[in-house]
């Protein structure tokens, strides 16, 4: 079994990929207030910054910053995704997911970047912005809804940025 070394680097910013394990869904823009809720509650009991997130249909790409001193970022993954699936039906699953009494809706694993530097934080963070328009789903990326990038474009619009 492969063993996955994850860099911990404390109050880094994070660059991540999580995967439905169907990547045809489009649970996640279904289920969006099942996922806000489930982010809201882990973000209260383990803080972290959120530099920039997309929700795509079976997908979602986010940037995180965690607390100086803390880099446990697999647990607040792990609680997400829980949180997430509790109270969802089983869906067909691999064997993998029946023995670990998982309901078959995440792939296992996750991509994770550590940034390194703000030009690429920048970089990254419209990356995310853009993937909508990359996938065709939105002409714009202000035009997708469960996107980060109406943050940005508030701020703009106040004059702050």
């Amino acid at each position: 079994m492969a063993r996955y070394l994850r860099p911990r680097v404390p109050g880094a910013a994070i660059f991540f990929t999580v995967c439905l394990a169907d990547r045809s869904s489009d649970l996640l823009v279904r289920e969006i207030d099942r996922l806000r809720d489930a982010v809201r509650r882990t973000r209260a009991e383990r803080p972290f910054g959120i530099e920039a997130w997309v929700v795509m249909p079976d997908h979602m790409h986010c940037v995180w910053r965690l607390p100086e001193g803390d880099r446990d970022y697999p647990v607040r993954w792990s609680v997400i995704k829980q949180r997430f699936s509790r109270g969802l039906p089983f869906t067909l699953r691999r064997a993998s997911h029946a023995r670990r009494r998982e309901r078959g809706i995440w792939q296992r694993r996750y991509w994770e970047h550590h940034v390194r530097s703000e030009a690429e934080l920048s970089a990254i963070v419209d990356y995310c912005h853009g993937n909508p328009v990359k996938h065709g789903l939105v002409a714009r990326p202000e035009d997708w809804p469960y996107s980060s990038v109406h943050r940005e474009v508030e701020v703009i619009d106040r004059g702050d940025g």
